[in-house]
């Protein structure tokens, strides 16, 4: 039985549903990256007026873009008043996480209908192990790859997906990149050297910019270009691990299993803010965010199932400088005012001299409520204290604004 591992990637996820909610900038160079103040604001007439690239100031960066956008070279992760340099009459709209973890939830469900073993990698992206469905290895999985995308498209009132199906995963995820959007690709061990030895090197996962940067300075620019060298040598200048990594992923060798399930190390929250803010001047505004981000921490937790034992915060200064700081909790909490309280903590170690450009809330050490509560449960105590507020006492931090539940 030939194993056949699928990779679903949506397309322009973000952009496509906001697209789906705003139908009329279909067509539109769009970009998702915006605040607040960036919210379409609907007319008399039924219509809606729409913020530009070319009226934004700020430092914010762009999360997605639309096809139409990143055709003029608008990208994620490219500073917005980069962006309104290349496409100033594209439309920006701000960021609504709900709604995007809304249409992930969908578009998972339907594809766990037809082919349950899934591994979550995003909100957008999923790993699907097809190798035991009924009738795939008469097609390859052709057929089952169809029947997902439609599935897809449906479950989410018509947002599109690209599949690549090949033996693994790493394949895999190249594959589903090759006709997007909306792109259905099968690869076999027959076409590694056609479709794959020719991709820059940098367009396999794992190969990051710094191991690019090195290959190319020994003239290895493609994957073909890496699988042509000795293993030896990739060995000798790259380490065991990672020589014998790239030596077996440039011949398309990959044999992680499709994971469906991993506990997660942390839950974090954090924002990058559109001007940089001052711990004192900007007390007031950094006090409402600091506390919308201990919420809706602690909403993750609850949501999820789990209680953390260490709080942490994470900052970067406008000279991009990042500090972290942690703190461990005396029991277990996913209770809103004591996350805020133990964050307002992390944030009284820190020099808050200089501007900030983002600001995060970090939960680690983390235990489901069923591990907490069953032992509790098993001697007849009472499960609460647990999850309770710490009786350690915190002192308010700076920037304060009044905490959850005060």
């Amino acid at each position: 039985m030939v194993r056949l591992i699928a990779h679903l990637d949506m397309d322009a996820f973000y952009a496509s549903v906001e697209l789906l909610r705003y139908p009329d900038l279909r067509g539109r160079a769009v970009v998702i990256g915006g605040g607040r103040r960036h919210q379409p604001v609907l007319r008399a007439d039924g219509t809606r007026s729409y913020a530009l690239l070319r009226d934004y100031t700020g430092r914010g960066v762009i999360t997605t873009s639309t096809y139409e956008a990143r055709a003029l070279g608008v990208f994620s992760a490219m500073g917005v008043m980069k962006a309104a340099k290349l496409a100033p009459d594209a439309v920006l709209l701000p960021v609504d996480f709900d709604e995007y973890r809304k249409y992930s939830k969908q578009f998972k469900a339907a594809v766990r209908a037809l082919a349950p073993v899934v591994e979550d990698r995003g909100v957008d992206e999923i790993y699907i192990d097809l190798t035991d469905v009924p009738g795939v290895q008469l097609d390859a999985g052709r057929a089952i790859a169809q029947q997902l995308k439609d599935a897809v498209f449906e479950a989410t009132g018509g947002l599109t997906c690209s599949i690549g199906v090949t033996p693994n995963k790493l394949l895999s995820k190249l594959a589903s990149e090759f006709d997007k959007p909306d792109g259905l690709t099968l690869l076999g061990p027959d076409d590694l050297e056609t479709r794959i030895w020719p991709l820059a090197a940098k367009k396999v996962n794992g190969i990051g910019p710094k191991a690019s940067s090195k290959l190319a300075s020994f003239e290895l620019h493609t994957v073909g270009d890496i699988a042509a060298a000795d293993p030896h040598w990739l060995v000798e200048h790259f380490g065991q691990s990672y020589g014998a990594w790239l030596h077996a992923a440039s011949h398309g060798r990959d044999e992680r299993p499709v994971v469906t399930f991993s506990e997660p190390q942390s839950i974090s929250r954090e924002t990058t803010f559109e001007r940089d803010l001052h711990a004192v001047r900007d007390r007031a505004e950094l006090g409402r965010i600091f506390t919308e981000l201990c919420e809706q921490l602690a909403g993750d937790l609850a949501r999820k199932g789990y209680a953390s034992r260490t709080i942490g915060v994470k900052l970067r200064f406008d000279d991009f400088k990042i500090v972290t700081r942690d703190l461990s909790l005396p029991a277990h909490t996913l209770d809103a005012r004591t996350i805020r309280r133990a964050a307002g903590e992390c944030l009284k170690r820190v020099d808050l001299t200089r501007r900030l450009r983002l600001l995060g809330v970090r939960a680690g050490a983390l235990a489901t409520l069923a591990e907490l509560v069953a032992p509790q449960a098993a001697s007849g105590a009472d499960a609460a204290p647990a999850l309770r507020e710490p009786a350690a006492s915190y002192t308010l931090p700076l920037f304060d604004s009044a905490p959850p539940g005060a």
